[in-house]
This record gives C-alpha cells, structure tokens and sequence, in this order.
C-alpha cells in the first residue's frame, strides 16, 4: 500500500484536492482554465456585453459620487480591464489581475500609462506576494461566480488578508432567478461541473459575506447600449464594507 498518496495535512491539501473533482476547465479559474479564456478573450469584436469599455454601473456609482474613497484599489478577474481604468481615471493606484494572458494583453494595451498593474495568474496563488495590502477597494466583476464552492474559504481569506479596515468590497456576479446554476453545492461535486457559472439569492451572500457589511444590494440596472456603464439585469450589483 505504499503507492497510496496520503498527502492531506493542510486546508489547501484539501481544497487542492476537491479542485480536482472538476472537469478540467469546468471552474474556469484554475491555471488550466486560461487557455478556455484566452479562446474567450481571441474576438475583440463579439457582441459580449463586457467587451464594451464601460465600468460596472454600481461601482461607477459609488466611486464618481465619492462614497467610495481611497488611494489604492484591486480589480479581480479585471478582463479587458474596463472598471481597472475607470479607477485610475478616479484616481487609485490599481493592481488588476486575470487568468487569462490574452485579457491582460488587451487591458494593458487599452490602458496606456495609466496607473494600473496588470498581472496574469490565480488571484489566491498572488495575493501576499505580488497582490500585497491593504487595498481600499477590491472589486469583482464575473470572478466569484465561476469558483467552486470549496474556493470561497480562499476567497473569504483573500478578502480578510488584502481589504483595508474601512474599505469597500463591491461584487457583480449571477443572480439566483437569472443566469447561472442554481444546483446545490453537492451536486456540482457529483456531477464535476461548475455549469457555466453559479448563480447566488441575496440571502445567501448575505450569509457569505457575514463578516461585512452590507451597504448596497439589488440588482444592476439594464443599462442601455448607448449608456456609459455596463449593467445587466441578470447579475447582482454588490457593496459591502469591512468596519474599521
């Protein structure tokens, strides 16, 4: 019996494992899941909503009114970088960060010399090296619904070890009723899938994110094709506070 891994004896031995129990490039965040978004990211010119150089609404919101506030920001899962340069234009320092090498080619280029860093890699495998806080803002915009559901313990942990005490952590991603899976969590582990995407009710981020405050909660606005922010009905428009 000496062929037999018996390697767990840490939270990420486990999480590394369960990781496993998905298809390859089901999760669509792993390292092996950059290749499905650099085919993603391959037609600049596809009708995808995100595409668009438009901030999230909610986000564009908060920041433009000064609600939000501070010096140095985080943008997770940045893609073409949209909402990255509308904080720099607002005046943050940005770290953006993707999994996707296409994406982050495509952000750096739009960007120019604004004050964005752009990095290319796992979020959680970043954060306390290249990713280092504390950030006043972090914002997520189609990242958290493509994690399995064992990486919210990461996720969790990333947000306690990066956000600032007073900062702001503001999230779109699916809505229960909308688009995304509503399966329970033990079903995605039977069937190895994620389906696209996990869609969440307001309850369940509220019990989620329990250790922040909810300061906004709805869904995003549809925004029309001529408007200058991105908003879609299907998606949550999310904004918590961590308490000083």
């Amino acid at each position: 019996m000496d062929g037999i891994d018996r390697h767990i004896r840490a939270t990420e031995d486990l999480l590394t494992l369960l990781d496993g129990l998905f298809a390859p490039g089901a999760d669509r965040w792993t390292a092996g899941a950059a290749g499905w978004w650099d085919d993603f990211y391959t037609d600049r010119s596809r009708p995808v909503p995100f595409f668009a150089d438009k901030p999230d609404e909610h986000l564009a919101a908060w920041v433009d009114t000064g609600r939000i506030t501070g010096r140095r920001a985080l943008d997770l899962g940045c893609g073409p970088g949209r909402n990255a340069r509308h904080l720099a234009a607002n005046g943050f320092e940005v770290d953006a960060v993707d999994l996707s090498p296409r994406a982050v080619a495509w952000a750096r280029e739009a960007t120019g010399a604004a004050p964005v860093r752009y990095l290319c890699g796992n979020a959680f495998d970043l954060a306390g090296t290249e990713l280092t806080g504390p950030y006043d803002l972090i914002h997520d915009s189609g990242c958290f619904h493509h994690l399995p559901p064992h990486r919210r313990i990461s996720y969790l942990a990333l947000l306690d070890r990066l956000l600032a005490p007073g900062g702001h952590f503001t999230l779109t991603c699916f809505a229960a009723g909308g688009m995304g899976s509503e399966l329970p969590d033990a079903e995605l582990y039977r069937t190895g899938a994620l389906h696209g995407g996990l869609a969440y009710g307001a309850e369940s981020l509220r019990a989620i994110f329990a250790g922040l405050t909810v300061r906004e909660l709805r869904r995003m606005r549809d925004e029309a094709p001529e408007s200058p922010y991105f908003g879609e009905p299907f998606l949550w428009a999310a904004v918590f506070r961590r308490e000083a």
